[in-house]
């Protein structure tokens, strides 16, 4: 949930349009989340430069939902079925001194078992950039749009509506880039109740808006990164057990025109992992 950085990868334009900038022309990237229980998410990215229309950068998101067992009303199976959400995103930035502002545009279909939905939305972001310092602030609005067609004529479908905002920031002589970003700005009330007689208190709800990230940089090409959710922590906690919920773990290495990364994200259940790999494809063609 980082709308700051545009270091990292080509893929943030889905975080934040604006991050879209030139030096990530010919960039590639490929993700994918292993879930539990046969839950996935793979993701695709990828900027390029076509002349006089400029840079423009292509998103695919797919979550599976892996097989989900069907009963009907009376608990008798009826099978399994498979069940999932795509996302298709293009987006555009544009420079204006030390600010940079973009744009995307974003399809959403779902499936489940055989119901389909799907909605349009924009995203709209700018980013400051410190033109000497390693700093930059971003700000984002998600998902305006609306709902193009219901699961079935009685369903009731939104779109999650958001509001964010970060800053990345790299002191001069350590070796630790952090970020931090502020997200849900458009309702205040923390979005969980752990206990109805015993309601988070002013702290844990301006925390619930927080996320934390860090890049320890080990080496030019070689990272670890750190990162930590309030809310996920509290949502997923149990008494005496989900001391890891919210904390994630990685690292990032990067050789000649390739960078891979890995991270553990912590849950009450185990752990869930992402692999991503980057690919600068100018330097690939240039090489060839």
């Amino acid at each position: 949930m980082n709308v700051s950085d545009y270091r990292l990868s080509v893929a943030q334009f889905q975080n934040n349009p604006s991050l879209s900038v030139d030096s990530l022309d010919g960039r590639l990237s490929v993700s994918h989340l292993f879930y539990f229980a046969g839950v996935g998410l793979s993701s695709f990215a990828f900027q390029n430069n076509f002349g006089s229309i400029g840079s423009l950068s292509f998103g695919v998101s797919h979550l599976s939902l892996g097989d989900v067992d069907g009963y009907d009303l009376f608990g008798t199976p009826t099978g399994s079925f498979d069940s999932g959400e795509t996302v298709l995103a293009v987006g555009k930035s544009h420079q204006v001194s030390q600010f940079r502002f973009g744009v995307s545009l974003k399809g959403a279909f779902s499936n489940l078992a055989g119901y389909r939905a799907s909605s349009m939305s924009l995203d709209l972001g700018g980013v400051f950039i410190h033109p000497q310092k390693d700093f930059s602030v971003g700000l984002v609005i998600k998902n305006v749009g609306i709902v193009t067609k219901e699961f079935s004529p009685t369903s009731s479908s939104s779109i999650p509506f958001d509001v964010q905002a970060g800053l990345t920031y790299k002191p001069e002589h350590m070796p630790l880039r952090f970020s931090a970003t502020v997200y849900h700005l458009a309702e205040y009330n923390s979005p969980y109740e752990v206990d109805v007689a015993d309601p988070p208190g002013t702290l844990d709800k301006l925390l619930s808006h927080l996320t934390f990230g860090g890049e320890l940089l080990v080496h030019k090409n070689v990272s670890v990164l750190l990162g930590y959710n309030f809310l996920r922590h509290q949502e997923l906690k149990l008494e005496g057990a989900g001391g890891g919920a919210g904390f994630s773990i990685g690292a990032l290495a990067k050789v000649n025109r390739f960078s891979f990364s890995f991270s553990r994200s912590g849950y009450v259940a185990g752990g869930a992992y992402q692999v991503s790999l980057n690919i600068d494809t100018k330097k690939l063609i240039t090489q060839k």
